[in-house]
């Protein structure tokens, strides 16, 4: 495909939510000037907005946006979180955290696991080693209902949030910046001679022209997937789940600084606490669970009064082969789709929205930006995929038939490759541009039940004494510091709550 001679001024975005609003408010603050942009939405088609839990790369795309963080929170009832509880995935009636930040200390050689893994081979009588968690100050402080800013090496956090409420704080932003929102539903894309997309003609008989079109018109994928025939690749013999009920229910405690992630026989329960609610969601196999059943099963598990009923939700884990395809680029789940075990959701939008600013085509459609776009994207999500089968993969549970399934299949060979390099030799590295970085593969891998059967010669260097005081001191530096912090409902009260509900 040649550069088209005419720019790319006309700009239009099919759906809204959060995906749609996020594109349109950093779109619009970076090019506003330059571009004319609408936002065709309707008022009858409701959003999924079950992604309320984050991960630290939001504060990124804030940080463009030059959001204020006080506000942010207010307007969208959001608490902080320093990571993820998995309960019941690697043996009933245990569990573990997967915390942002980083554990202990590394040397270039090797990472703080070896160490940690030198002194569990000694024993602790030769030198006292505690849990891996222990040397992770957002974990510590997750445990521990506990949360501030950090002047000097922060802790690194994310948010709980109210979703459909972000998508209204985007949107007042966008139109801030000049971004037109068209009330509508599509009833028809026209596609020109070339097979481009022309227009969006709406409901009402209304044609929305553009030369860029963005599909953020959800799992219908109305747009790139339906108009333009871009076919999905499915997933689901790595993903098994299919579908996912949520409800919204009254808090009845102080919020908690972490995600709940509680494993089932049947899939996994999501708790995500907000300000003055909670979120609830349950994922699971509908092959092997029924709907109803499902419904049950969530409200029997569920702690305060309901505020919303139930809503079910199906999907198809996996991706469109191609993101970007002629005039049309698709952001979120138009694109392909990844349970929220991880929290991913938001943070691939936000990717999607920076690659294609990135990549502007302000001189019109260059088939090299289009290639690049979508192998960044193809990798990304991949990456991120094999982590989420990671949890489901590698568990002692048998007690079900989906954990029967999981722990039996095959699964991608770059996670094979991962596990088999963990288990062996304790070692983890960290690819360019992949979003999970050592840390959060060693966490899970330790936390599933991976040991490795081996560590690096560096930390055989250190004697038992010198082992133990550098491991002695990480310790003390994290739990001194936990203890200065305060509670983090207390914090958020005062930092960041809607004088309503202070």
């Amino acid at each position: 495909m040649n550069a088209n001679p005419n720019p790319f001024r006309r700009v239009v975005i099919a759906g809204g939510g959060t995906a749609g609003w996020m594109v349109a408010a950093l779109m619009s603050h970076v090019l506003g000037r330059q571009l004319d942009i609408k936002l065709v939405e309707s008022e009858e088609i409701g959003t999924v907005g079950v992604g309320e839990a984050t991960i630290p790369t939001l504060l990124t795309y804030h940080q463009l946006l030059g959001v204020n963080e006080q506000e942010f929170m207010a307007a969208t009832q959001a608490t902080f979180k320093l990571g993820i509880q998995f309960e019941n995935w690697r043996n009933v009636g245990e569990h573990y955290i997967h915390s942002f930040g980083l554990t202990g200390k590394d040397h270039w050689t090797a990472g703080f696991q070896h160490f940690w893994l030198a002194a569990k081979q000694r024993g602790q009588e030769r030198v006292a080693v505690g849990d891996y968690g222990d040397y992770c100050l957002e974990l510590r402080a997750a445990l521990e209902g506990r949360f501030a800013h950090l002047p000097k090496n922060g802790m690194n956090y994310a948010f709980h949030l109210d979703a459909s409420r972000y998508a209204t704080f985007l949107r007042g932003r966008a139109e801030g910046n000049g971004v037109q929102r068209i009330e509508g539903k599509i009833a028809e894309v026209e596609l020109a001679e070339s097979g481009d997309i022309a227009a969006l003609k709406l409901a009402d008989g209304t044609r929305v022209e553009g030369d860029l079109f963005i599909d953020c018109t959800g799992f219908r994928s109305l747009l790139l997937g339906q108009a333009l025939g871009v076919a999905y690749e499915d997933w689901s013999h790595w993903l098994p789940c299919d579908s996912a009920v949520a409800v919204q229910t009254a808090s009845v405690g102080a919020p908690i600084p972490y995600t709940r992630s509680i494993a089932h026989p049947f899939g996994w329960q999501w708790r995500i606490p907000l300000q003055s609610r909670v979120g609830n969601g349950l994922v699971y196999d509908s092959r092997r669970l029924s709907d109803d059943e499902a419904r049950s099963a969530l409200l029997k598990n569920v702690e305060g009064e309901p505020l919303t009923q139930p809503r079910t939700l199906k999907f198809t884990p996996g991706q469109r082969h191609k993101t970007w395809h002629r005039n049309c680029v698709a952001i979120g789940l138009a694109s392909g789709f990844l349970e929220p075990l991880e929290s991913t959701s938001i943070h691939l939008i936000q990717r999607g929205a920076i690659r294609l600013l990135q990549m502007f085509p302000a001189g019109g459609v260059r088939q090299c930006d289009i290639n690049e776009y979508n192998r960044q994207s193809q990798d990304e999500i991949q990456h991120i995929r094999d982590f989420i089968i990671l949890h489901y993969h590698v568990t002692n549970r048998r007690d079900a038939p989906l954990w029967q399934h999981c722990a039996a299949m095959d699964v991608p060979c770059s996670l094979a490759h991962r596990i088999t390099l963990f288990r062996e030799t304790g070692r983890v590295f960290h690819a360019p541009n992949e979003l999970f970085a050592e840390n959060s593969w060693i966490q899970v891998m330790l936390g599933q039940g991976i040991t490795p059967g081996a560590h690096h010669p560096t930390a055989d260097l250190m004697g038992d004494a010198e082992l133990s005081n550098f491991l002695g001191d990480i310790r003390a530096q994290v739990q001194r510091t936990v203890a200065q912090l305060p509670p983090h409902g207390d914090y958020v009260r005062n930092y960041a709550e809607q004088p309503a509900h202070r």
